[in-house]
C-alpha cells in the first residue's frame, strides 16, 4: 500500500485520499468504526477513537510518520519483514536482543511465533512506544523487561510487583503506558515467549532445586529441609 501520503501536505488531496484509504483499511480489518488506535502524532496509538474523531486529529494533528506499518490496525504480517518493520540489525541481533540478556535468556527462549503472528506485531509495535509520552530513555518493553529484572533479582512476590507497577505508574507523567498488574506484565512478556518457571529455592538462598537438586528433600549446603509443615500438620 502505497504511504507516500504521509509526508505529503496536510492541505493536498493527496493527504485527504491517503487519510481516507487508511481509515478504509483500519475499519475493514478491525471490523469496528468505533475503537480504533488515532495514528496521529499526539496519540501515537495510545488512544482509541471513532473514525470521525481519528480523521479529525490526523488533520488537525498530522499522523505520526514514523508508523510505517500499520501492525496496530492489522497490516497483512507478510508485509512487515524485518526490513519493512524497520527492525534494524546490528552484527545479526535484534534491536530486541536487550530483552533476552536483561534476563538471562537465550534467542531460542523466544520461541515460535508463526501461530500468532498479529499478537507478536502488536506486542512489539505497543512495546516501541515511549513508556510515557516524550520520554526518550525507555520503551513500555524495556522499562517492563528493567523492572522485571528487579523482581527476579530480590525476589520480590507477585503482589508486591504489581504494587510497584501501580506505584511507579501514579509517578510517571500522565499518559504513561507502564502495565498496572502482574497480570498485564505477564501477558506482554509471554508474549514474546519470556515464559516463566517457578523453582523451589532454599530458605537461606542456598540453591534452587533444579537440575540436580531437581528431586531433593533437604538442602545439600545447609541441610534445611525444603519443606515447611503447614496449619493441617502437612509437609508444603
Amino acid at each position: 500500500m502505497d504511504k507516500s501520503w504521509m509526508h505529503s501536505d496536510r492541505r493536498s488531496k493527496a493527504y485527504e485520499f491517503g487519510v481516507e484509504a487508511f481509515l478504509n483499511f483500519a475499519v475493514e480489518n478491525l471490523l469496528t468504526t468505533t475503537h480504533i488506535r488515532c495514528p496521529c502524532v499526539k496519540c501515537v496509538n495510545l488512544k482509541l477513537f471513532g473514525v470521525r474523531i481519528i480523521r479529525d486529529h490526523v488533520y488537525f494533528n498530522g499522523i505520526d510518520q514514523s508508523y510505517k506499518n500499520w501492525t496496530f490496525h492489522r497490516e497483512p504480517w507478510e508485509a512487515t519483514t524485518n526490513a519493512s518493520r524497520n527492525v534494524e540489525e546490528d552484527d545479526g541481533h535484534s534491536r530486541y536482543s536487550f530483552v533476552s540478556e536483561e534476563i538471562d535468556m537465550d534467542d531460542n527462549d523466544f520461541g515460535d511465533f508463526g501461530s500468532d503472528p498479529y499478537e507478536f506485531a502488536n506486542v512489539i509495535g505497543d512495546g516501541d512506544q515511549p513508556v510515557y509520552p516524550g520520554c526518550r530513555k525507555y520503551t513500555k518493553l524495556s522499562a517492563l523487561v528493567k523492572l522485571y529484572n528487579l523482581k527476579a533479582k530480590h525476589g520480590m512476590s507477585d503482589v508486591c510487583f504489581t504494587e510497584l507497577l501501580i506505584l511507579q505508574g501514579d509517578l510517571l507523567p500522565e499518559g504513561n503506558i507502564i502495565p498496572t498488574s502482574m497480570y498485564e506484565a505477564k501477558k506482554t512478556l509471554c508474549a514474546l515467549g519470556l515464559s516463566y518457571e517457578k523453582m523451589h529455592a532454599c530458605p537461606n538462598d542456598c540453591i534452587l532445586y533444579r537440575k540436580e537438586y531437581e528431586d531433593s528433600t533437604n538442602c545439600p549446603t545447609c541441610g534445611i529441609s525444603r519443606w515447611k509443615e503447614g496449619k493441617d500438620s502437612i509437609l508444603k
